[in-house]
């Protein structure tokens, strides 16, 4: 994952999913990577089945499949995404975990933020 994730989005770093979206290919959404390891750990953490958490890195990575990058788009994948997981009875979704653990780093810190990037 670190080298997908190196080699598509320039971050030397390990990421849990990566979306490959195919622009050409009529009734192709894409590929999406999961990493196993990842998913294990957060659901460890997080106190739920491993299979859970798959389906939410699925549900995370179609998302972008169909257009939507909640780096950029306000809010919308978020409010997308949350909509979904309640609907398929999944826990917290990743961007409303990166949003939690950042506003608990902030209050920490002292410092107040509007949005969190993920």
């Amino acid at each position: 994952m670190r080298r997908l994730n190196s080699r598509f989005r320039g971050k030397s770093r390990r990421t849990d999913v990566l979306s490959f979206p195919v622009a050409s290919a009529k009734g192709l959404a894409g590929d999406i990577a999961i990493s196993l390891d990842i998913a294990e750990r957060n659901a460890r953490l997080l106190g739920h089945p491993v299979a859970d958490e798959i389906r939410i890195l699925i549900l995370h990575g179609i998302l972008h499949l169909a257009g939507y990058d909640h780096e950029t788009d306000k809010g919308e994948m978020a409010k997308k995404e949350i909509v979904l997981r309640r609907r398929l009875g999944l826990p917290t979704s990743l961007i409303e975990r990166t949003r939690e653990a950042t506003r608990k780093t902030s209050a920490r810190s002292g410092r107040t933020m509007a949005r969190s990037s993920i």
